[in-house]
């Protein structure tokens, strides 16, 4: 969430951030909340001092032998008001931190300013989209007819959305992942970690799922427990509510998990195939670092996603996603989409965002200076290194032969143990 010294010191800056994500935004009512909270605390500490005061002349009167019994009924009455002083600074300090975990992040001032999707930047496109010299198919189809995914099974067994993968299939999603895991472990230093696929409410505020986008999470019935949207919400948390010390950043961290969200996409050609799902699966990269460090590890952790993508010699391009589409606990992100050829244009794989240090104050994650002692929260980062599915799709279109068969990418075949379908 936003720090509220910021917000005291700059209200206006705040608000021009803001705005610049969506024009009905602003800080106004923290602030007034903020006023009104510090009044009360300024009278409570008043009343404070009076009581203490008093509570020495009963002292003072006793010692004397004098009567106490209306400076005690004083000091009773001072207790109560400041005992309904602090009721209503608590559900000040409530409604306060309500609206904050309702309020985005402030956009960097080298995010693109937006208003729609159509005003991302492109910033570089790497690689050749194939020209095919022969009718090529969607990957549905290919999927389909090479009994690679399910479709209509996986539907039958859960409900649209989902998919069913088998054979060959699952077996070149499962290669995907492992390739993905080894090398950012092995060649990037990613840390492997595999985290409970549900989180608590907890969890999910401190990367800021709850409270907004409740509605697009799948809840487990009578139990404080989410399936979890991204990797990124376990894994951002592990440290969550500790102190860690410089020398322990930064900290790279790689987990493979299935993601689950409700909210799929709008209708059109994004419902068919596996490009929008309730279920997929994915490799994700998260960093927890220095704010001084924080811009340039963000761009190593986008690099090290784009790796993915060369090493598959698949298409792909790189755009800074404006201020109105940067997500809503980023302050900046690079979206990295792959060439799909069905659609004729490229398709988001990754977002790789940089959070700056919003997700580590809900979390409460703070390293301590080894230089000055002092105790600050970190900044987190994190994006897809890659979306499984989407990569799945990607392969089996840009790779489709004319005879009908799929070649399998070299770096993959290790893992698959056959060169094509």
């Amino acid at each position: 969430m936003l720090d509220i010294k910021l917000i005291r010191e700059c209200p206006d800056k705040i608000n021009e951030l803001l705005k610049r994500r969506n024009p009905d935004l602003s800080v106004d009512e923290v602030i007034k909340i903020d006023e009104e909270r510090r009044k009360i605390q300024t009278a409570a500490d008043e009343l404070r001092a009076k009581r203490k005061r008093d509570s020495q002349m009963i002292g003072e009167l006793k010692k004397k032998g004098e009567n106490t019994d209306a400076v005690q009924a004083e000091v009773k009455k001072i207790g109560d008001e400041i005992k309904e002083l602090e009721g209503k600074q608590s559900e000040l300090d409530e409604k306060q931190r309500d609206i904050l975990l309702h309020i985005p992040n402030i956009p960097d001032e080298t995010t693109p300013i937006g208003k729609s999707e159509d005003d991302n930047k492109e910033v570089y496109k790497w690689g050749e989209p194939r020209k095919f010299d022969f009718e090529f198919k969607p990957h549905w189809d290919l999927c389909e007819e090479k009994n690679l995914v399910d479709f209509e099974r996986g539907v039958k067994l859960s409900q649209s959305r989902f998919t069913l993968y088998r054979g060959k299939g699952a077996k070149l999603e499962r290669a995907i992942i492992n390739f993905f895991l080894d090398y950012h472990c092995g060649e990037q230093g990613y840390e492997e970690i595999l985290p409970p696929f549900m989180a608590n409410a907890a969890t999910m505020t401190g990367t800021g799922q709850l409270p907004k986008f409740k509605e697009d999470m799948y809840k487990c019935e009578n139990e404080d427990l989410y399936l979890i949207p991204t990797a990124e919400v376990p894994v951002t948390n592990i440290y969550s509510g500790e102190i860690l010390s410089e020398e322990d950043l930064p900290k790279y961290m790689t987990a493979y998990t299935p993601c689950f969200r409700r909210e799929a996409g709008s209708a059109g050609k994004d419902t068919r195939g596996l490009i929008r799902v309730h279920q997929f699966n994915k490799v994700e990269l998260v960093k927890l670092c220095t704010p001084e460090t924080s811009r340039d590890e963000h761009e190593k952790l986008t690099e090290d996603a784009e790796k993915m993508l060369q090493l598959l010699e698949l298409p792909y391009r790189r755009e800074a996603l404006c201020t109105a589409d940067i997500g809503f606990s980023a302050n900046k992100c690079w979206d990295l989409e792959v060439w799909m050829p069905s659609y004729n244009n490229y398709k988001e794989i990754s977002s790789c965002s940089n959070y700056g240090d919003y997700q580590a104050r809900r979390a409460n994650i703070r390293y301590r200076s080894k230089d000055t002692g002092k105790v600050q929260f970190v900044h987190t980062i994190n994006g897809s290194g890659l979306a499984v599915g989407r990569t799945f799709a990607a392969i089996v279109e840009n790779y489709q032969q004319a005879d009908g068969t799929i070649i399998i990418p070299e770096v993959l075949r290790k893992y698959t143990g056959f060169d094509k379908i």
